[in-house]
């Protein structure tokens, strides 16, 4: 089965043929493949780790220096992070770059538009499963530096720490009430092995190490650009840590006194609860003995139920109207 933008696309398969193709963005399917049918080549640039690992032919990282004569890009819900990646595509491809830009219009795939026009000539070729498909051609090559992208905020929650970030990250601008509760959860006492899962910009589990000097701080997050502005948060405020891609605990080995996480519910624009529901399910397998799984999530999330079924019971350890921090222990 491939997505409602790629089944757009499917109706132009002939623009595909006997060209070297590369796609970049929010692809989740198996439509590359079927491209390589007729294409010359076809290679994969994808930020996110849940679809690329097990994936030999993507490319996962924060930049793509790969050339093609056709990009096909993937439109996603952060109009930053589409702007970071665009922007890069473009500096590097050739004149006359031909892209081909994909997706749903409740993404805001219409902006494309307004942000490709001053690089060339851009128009919409097809309207369909509600989404929009634009043809592209580069004329006028934007200049593009990676490290203008960063962002960087400061909180008093956050004592001393300064918190670097790329576009896309949760969280990525300031610190958001989810978390800033579950830092009140965090003592000087705790100590052991730490996993701070679905990481974003490293905001947890850095403060951890701020607050616990003597804890071993693992880091983990699907995003590419939240691995990499973890490990600068980390690296910038002097802190000693690890952070991996892994998609919840896909690539995590050992196990932990404490587990500790703000977990997504949204996937795009959708709420999912696949991660959240594999987080605390696979937890116990992860936690030493009389080791604490941790987290924050909306109060009305069905979270109690889960931890409940895997755990047995649970403990509140601070709440507002709108966010709760679950405690459990294996």
């Amino acid at each position: 089965m491939i997505s409602v933008e790629s089944q757009v696309l499917e109706r132009h398969l002939p623009r595909f043929a006997n060209k070297s193709v590369l796609f970049a963005g929010g692809v989740n399917d198996d439509f590359p493949e079927q491209v390589s049918q007729t294409a010359s080549r076809v290679e994969i640039w994808s930020c996110y780790f849940d679809y690329a690992k097990g994936k030999s032919a993507v490319n996962f990282s924060i930049i793509c220096e790969t050339q093609a004569d056709l990009i096909v890009y993937y439109w996603t819900k952060n109009k930053a992070e589409v702007q970071f990646q665009l922007m890069q595509l473009l500096a590097n491809a050739q004149e006359n770059q031909e892209i081909l830009i994909i997706g749903e219009n409740r993404c805001g795939v219409r902006s494309a538009e307004k942000l490709l026009v001053p690089f060339g000539e851009i128009g919409k070729i097809d309207s369909a499963r509600r989404c929009g498909l634009y043809h592209f051609s580069l004329q006028n090559r934007p200049h593009f530096n990676a490290e203008e992208y960063w962002k960087t905020y400061e909180n008093p929650n956050l004592g001393a720490l300064k918190i670097y970030s790329l576009p896309g990250v949760f969280s990525a601008n300031e610190l958001d009430t989810g978390t800033a509760l579950l830092l009140s959860t965090i003592h000087s006492h705790i100590r052991g092995d730490v996993l701070d899962l679905g990481c974003g910009a490293g905001v947890v589990g850095a403060y951890l190490k701020q607050q616990n000097p003597k804890t071993t701080v693992l880091m983990s997050d699907i995003h590419a650009m939240a691995v990499a502005s973890a490990q600068k948060t980390l690296t910038e405020n002097q802190l000693q840590g690890s952070v991996i891609a892994s998609d919840v605990f896909s690539h995590i080995q050992g196990k932990f006194d404490l587990i500790i996480s703000n977990p997504p519910f949204h996937d795009g624009i959708d709420t999912a609860y696949r991660a959240v529901s594999e987080l605390i399910k696979q937890a116990k397998w992860h936690l030493k003995d009389g080791g604490e799984l941790r987290i924050v999530a909306n109060a009305f999330l069905p979270y109690p139920d889960l931890l409940e079924q895997h755990f047995g019971e649970y403990e509140v350890l601070a709440k507002t109207g709108k966010f709760k921090v679950y405690s459990v222990r294996s």
